[in-house]
């Protein structure tokens, strides 16, 4: 859920970057809802990159060549299995 972390956004210095779902997905598994609201481990990182390279601090290629190689826009791309099976 991204509405209740983005109500505290102005009180927040500096870079805030929130992750969620508002709603339901399109997606017949859990994976591919989690690639379908990006908070899957892969959007997560892309999410991080793009974050730090909004803020100068990496090159504006790494977040886009990390979301080539995660296929973040392909929801059929998600890993089947987080880190941890028991995450629902």
């Amino acid at each position: 859920m991204r509405a209740v972390p983005e109500q505290i956004r102005p009180w927040v210095p500096g870079t805030y970057v929130t992750l969620g779902t508002d709603g339901f997905g399109f997606s017949d598994t859990r994976p591919a809802a989690r690639r379908y609201f990006n908070t899957d481990a892969e959007s997560q990182v892309v999410a991080v990159l793009e974050a730090l390279a909004r803020d100068g601090e990496i090159d504006p290629s790494v977040p886009i060549a990390a979301a080539r190689q995660y296929k973040i826009d392909d929801v059929q791309a998600a890993p089947e299995q987080t880190s941890d099976p028991g995450v629902a």
